[in-house]
This record gives C-alpha cells, structure tokens and sequence, in this order.
C-alpha cells in the first residue's frame, strides 16, 4: 500500500484501537481513520464492570489512545459518528447525517450490543444494561447502601455486577435461568467456587429459574418468577450475554455466520474488508478449524494487530488460544483455550484455595486449562498451560496432576 492509501476502521473499541495504532506500528504511512459512535476518545471497557463502579471515586474513562497520542501516530478520530451504509462498488461509508468516507480497506470492528430482555413488562424505564461508559456510570449511582438489586444473569457480566453491588452494600439478588452459574463458560467445579464465595458474600442465588414479567410496584419493581415467587427491588440489570453488531456488514451484503464471518486472514466475504473483536466469527487452527466468536478483551486486541497486518498484505493464520478472565472479590476467575472441547479433566491443587483443571481430548492433547483462586495466584501458571495448548501438547497426566512437577519442564517435553 502507499502513502496515499487510506484505511477506515469502524469501531473505536479494543480491536479497532488496537488496529489502527498496530497499522502504525507496521509502517503504514497512509491515511488512518477510526470510526465510533461514542463521543469519547477510545477507552478500556474491562473497567466498566469493576473499578467504574467500585472506586471512591468518580469514574473517569481509562482511555485506550488519548487525543495527544492519536495526534502523535496520525490517527484520525471521528466520535460521535455512526456508519450507516457500506458502499463496496464505490469503497466509500456512509455516515449518519450526511457524508461519505472514502477507504481503500476497510476493518469492522463494530463490537457486539446487549442483549435484552425479551419477557413481558421489560424495557428502558426498568432494565438497565453494561456495555459502556455511560451506562456504568447510570448504574453506578443505583448500587447504594441499603438499595436492592436484582441481577438477572449468571455469567460473567452478572456475577462482576453482583460482587460490584454488593461491595457497594447493596442487597443483591442473582436470578439464571441454567440449572448453574457461569454454565456456558466454564466447567462446573470452577462455577461451584465461584458460587459458594457468591453466597457468602450474602448474594441470594436462584438457579434453575425463569422470570414471567416485570410489574410496578410505586417507585421500585417487582419480578414475578416462574416459581410463583415475586421479588420486589429498587433496581434491576440484566446481564444475558451479547449480539454481535453484524447490521453494517448485512446490509452490505457481506457473509455472517454468527457473526461476520471472517476467514483465518481476518478478512470477510469482500477482499477490500476485514472484521475483529466480539463481532466477527473466524475458524481456528487449534480447534480444528472451529469456527469461534469471543467475547474477550484479549481476542479484540489480539485481532487487533493480527486484522492491521492482513490488511497490509500479511498472510498469517489468526491462532491466539483464546483466554478469559473475570475479577469477583478476593477471587480470580480464568481460562485458556475451550473447556468444551476436553473430554477428560485433571486436576491441580495450586494451594490456598486454588485449583487448576487441564481439559484433555481424547488423543491426550491439552485444549484447555481453566483455574480459580486468590488474586495474583494462578496467573503464572495458567499462562505456562496457555504455552503448552499453543505447542499442543500431549503432557503426562500424573505430572499435570502433580504441584510438585513445574509446568514450565513440561514445555522442554
């Protein structure tokens, strides 16, 4: 490409910051701009569900590329402004408003939306959602001493809101509709720990339930739950997981497949248009060519930089072993690769309350290794696991077993 080239990425999240200072990184020279609807400078969105709503003090967003560095690397910012329409023939975008943005490529990096609440009596003026800054702060003010809150949801997102709550004192109330916490995520031993520091926390868990509508009770709410049960609060948030932001790219006629559907190049159905982050789905080479949408801070800044690349002409395969974490009270929460593709578990006492599963396939291989425990406890070791699903390798299971064997001999086998 040449100084006169221009690439327009859409989205100003993790991934498309990421994109555009990586395209800085790897000697583009040619025009760069980044595209949100958020008024605000791109921002880390971690926070929003933990210190944004635990700090003293009041939340200041945790910028990802300040306007002094986006000055500095010659990155163009447009916020507050909405892409509408992909015109492929032309390499142009339409903006809300009124005018059109020129590209030679282009990156979606459009994200992914809450998604909400489909029972009856559910909408804006008594469900409240987490995806931004601002919603954090309007939930913020509702976690108050003495408040109640019901939190629908038991995935990653509710529990963070639940223990955010409740460090704030409000009673909190945690309904999910699976038999079990966190059931979509990570094996069931893990979600036990989680759930049980849940409890004695003094959050009231219903598992197993469904909710039938959403009532008035004066100013507060009530929930009627299919148990016959109502509970009556001052606030309700629902966390039931996300949509990918796929509407741009559809209406462009690009190919989704549970999201935009990218090849192992990051690039989409038009070779002039790429797609990372939480909304693109993309086939993955230590999977077997699975084809896998996540929703985690490290894939969108891991796609990120390998999306600025591709755009350049690189050729390499996207393989990251996918990785997730979640903070919840004194605990740490965090997996490498996918649990669900494990069909034997061994298990590691890491000692003070922590553990650590190896999640095997049937040839032996580690595919995955998810881990709970005290703050600054497992992370050492969850990455040397991170290291061996990347080498795919097939560790000895007494060793894996053993606390006294270190992990990082494993990766010399």
């Amino acid at each position: 490409m040449t100084k006169a080239e221009t690439i327009l990425v859409i989205g100003a999240g993790e991934a498309g910051a990421r994109a555009a200072m990586a395209l800085r990184e790897n000697g583009f020279e040619g025009n760069v701009t980044l595209l949100g609807e958020e008024a605000h400078h791109p921002y880390e969105r971690p926070p929003l569900s933990k210190a944004a709503l635990t700090d003293e003090a009041e939340p200041e967003a945790a910028f990802i590329l300040t306007p002094d560095r986006l000055d500095e690397h010659g990155i163009r910012h447009l916020g507050g402004r909405a892409a509408t329409a992909i015109d492929r023939a032309a390499h142009a975008v339409e903006l809300a408003g009124g005018g059109w943005l020129r590209y030679d490529r282009l990156l979606l990096a459009t994200g992914a939306r809450a998604r909400k609440l489909a029972v009856a009596g559910a909408g804006p003026d008594n469900v409240l959602y987490l995806r931004t800054f601002e919603e954090a702060r309007a939930l913020r003010s509702r976690l108050a001493p003495g408040a109640h809150i019901a939190i629908i949801g038991g995935g990653f997102i509710g529990l963070e809101l639940a223990a955010a709550a409740r460090a704030r004192g409000a009673a909190v109330t945690l309904i999910e509709l699976a038999p079990r916490l966190l059931a979509r995520a990570v094996p069931g031993a893990i979600a036990d720990v989680i759930a049980a520091r849940h409890a004695t926390a003094g959050v009231r868990l219903l598992t197993g339930v469904g909710i039938e509508r959403i009532e008035a009770e004066g100013a507060r709410h009530a929930i009627r739950l299919s148990t016959g049960e109502r509970i009556v609060c001052d606030g309700i948030i629902a966390g039931i997981g996300a949509v990918a932001a796929t509407s741009l790219a559809e209406r462009a006629g690009l190919a989704i497949d549970n999201g935009i559907a990218a090849d192992k190049r990051l690039a989409t159905s038009d070779p002039d248009i790429f797609a990372a982050g939480d909304c693109c789905s993309f086939p993955h080479p230590l999977y077997d060519g699975r084809r896998l949408r996540l929703e985690a801070w490290r894939n969108a800044q891991d796609q990120g930089n390998a999306a600025a690349k591709s755009m350049l002409g690189g050729s390499d395969a996207y393989d990251a072993v996918p990785w997730f974490w979640s903070d919840q009270y004194d605990l740490t929460l965090q997996i490498a690769g996918l649990p669900d593709e494990g069909h034997e578990t061994v298990t590691r006492d890491l000692g003070e309350g922590a553990r650590l599963d190896f999640h095997l396939a049937s040839d032996g291989r580690l595919v995955a290794a998810s881990a709970v425990g005290p703050n600054g406890k497992i992370a050492r070791d969850v990455r040397l696991a991170e290291m061996l699903i990347a080498k795919r390798a097939t560790p000895d299971k007494t060793a894996l077993a053993d606390g006294s064997v270190k992990l990082k001999g494993l990766l010399a086998g």
